[in-house]
């Protein structure tokens, strides 16, 4: 399998990153570059997805980007790890939800390592923890498939501002709240990064994955 694994260490804007993975999709479509995931930081912005309300806008004064992307509206900033892609399903099993799949056990894979305990939702998407007794989400996904090719992703908070998120409602969720990992336990996650991109590779190389 030959993925291109790309960090960067300097804060990227998101319209950037989106050119550069769209970029990556025509090239990968065209048989002219590897597969890739990326990890990295945004600046902070606002991002809605395809199916975002205007009434989850809480603060009218932010800004929001709209983007491409699957899910409805979250924020990105410095603190929170951004995890993106853009890998090819034709040679994979065309299965989007199963591809899901492979995105939510590599979080929690990687989060079990550092022995916080996590799950998926089938009912709203991102991965959440039972924090204090309230269920809180920790990581968010949106992806999107053209033409068989999966691209954006899905960020972890680290260390974030949580406060950010007063001015809107969550992924359109209203009774949930939303946490961190410094939040949940105080440690090193200096190599989260790398674990969790040795999970997504041997999950995207998995028999069940695997057609």
């Amino acid at each position: 399998m030959n993925i291109e694994i790309k960090k960067s260490q300097k804060p990227v804007k998101y319209e950037d990153a989106i050119k550069f993975m769209e970029l990556r999709l025509s090239e990968i479509e065209q048989n002219k570059s590897s597969e890739l995931i990326w990890i990295l930081e945004h600046e902070e912005i606002y991002t809605a997805g395809t199916t975002f309300k205007e009434s989850e806008i809480l603060d009218k004064s932010i800004n929001i980007y709209r983007t491409n992307r699957g899910g409805k509206i979250t924020y990105h900033g410095p603190g929170q790890l951004i995890c993106y892609f853009v890998i090819n399903l034709k040679n994979k099993k065309k299965d989007i939800r199963n591809f899901i799949s492979v995105i939510e056990k590599t979080i929690i894979d990687t989060l079990k390592f550092y022995n916080i305990e996590t799950f998926a939702d089938k009912e709203n998407i991102g991965i959440w923890c039972k924090n204090n007794n309230q269920i809180e989400k920790v990581a968010a996904i949106g992806v999107r498939v053209s033409r068989w090719i999966a691209y954006h992703g899905f960020s972890i908070n680290i260390n974030n501002d949580l406060r950010k998120y007063d001015a809107i409602i969550p992924c359109g969720v209203k009774d949930k709240g939303v946490t961190s990992l410094k939040m949940i336990k105080d440690k090193d996650y200096m190599k989260l990064s790398d674990k969790l991109v040795e999970n997504f590779i041997l999950n995207l190389k998995s028999s069940i994955f695997l057609s």
